[in-house]
């Protein structure tokens, strides 16, 4: 399989941690968004988003959106699992992940960003803004795990779990206060912990600058 990913997308974390937890191959291709390489027509006619995580399976079809990866990861590949079999743990699962997945990413991404700064906005409200909707996701995220567990679900992490690691880093390269949410640092530290995931993380990727 191919991956095209950027080292510090969060969502193309997502989905290079669950690839690796799953013991699948897969060949990474840098996409640099800040270069606009998103743009380019050859790209832009895999991915008409213009964004970053895209899959490209063994016979050539073609996923992208990082939470519909997953979930076929997850039905293709069903080991280690990612979600619960039981069906209403699995949509608690999925409700925390898609706190973080869909109501803070979407207004904290790249695009955002520059829509913002194109508007007017300089460089520290950009980042207030940021961390005011990490805070408010943070805040509900924390409401709908557990309160014990090595994660967020119990002790062997779920999808949530690869939603939030991704999200703890933008948290930290932002500068949010992390001092409400000492439960979420305690399982991204156990996440981080696991070889599969460590190596998922933006610093370790082929193209981090």
């Amino acid at each position: 399989m191919i991956l095209y990913s950027y080292w510090r997308s969060t969502t193309s974390l997502r989905v290079r941690a669950a690839l690796n937890l799953k013991g699948i191959a897969y060949e990474t291709r840098p996409v640099n968004l800040l270069d606009g390489a998103q743009k380019a027509p050859d790209y832009a006619a895999l991915n008409p988003v213009e964004g970053v995580p895209t899959l490209i399976l063994d016979d050539g079809t073609v996923l992208t959106q990082s939470m519909a990866i997953l979930d076929w990861l997850e039905e293709t590949y069903p080991e280690p699992a990612l979600l619960p079999a039981d069906p209403v743990h699995r949509a608690m699962v999925r409700a925390a992940a898609q706190v973080i997945a869909l109501e803070i990413h979407p207004v904290n991404n790249l695009k955002v960003g520059a829509a913002l700064k194109a508007r007017g906005f300089d460089q520290q409200a950009v980042v207030d803004w940021m961390c005011h909707w990490m805070d408010k996701g943070f805040a509900a995220y924390q409401r709908l795990i557990l309160s014990e567990g090595r994660f967020s679900f119990g002790d062997t992490p779920t999808q949530a779990d690869l939603c939030l690691v991704g999200q703890m880093v933008n948290a930290r390269r932002w500068g949010l206060d992390l001092a409400p949410f000492a439960r979420l640092v305690e399982i991204d530290e156990a996440a981080r912990a696991l070889p599969q995931i460590a190596a998922a993380l933006p610093e370790n990727q082929p193209d981090a600058q």
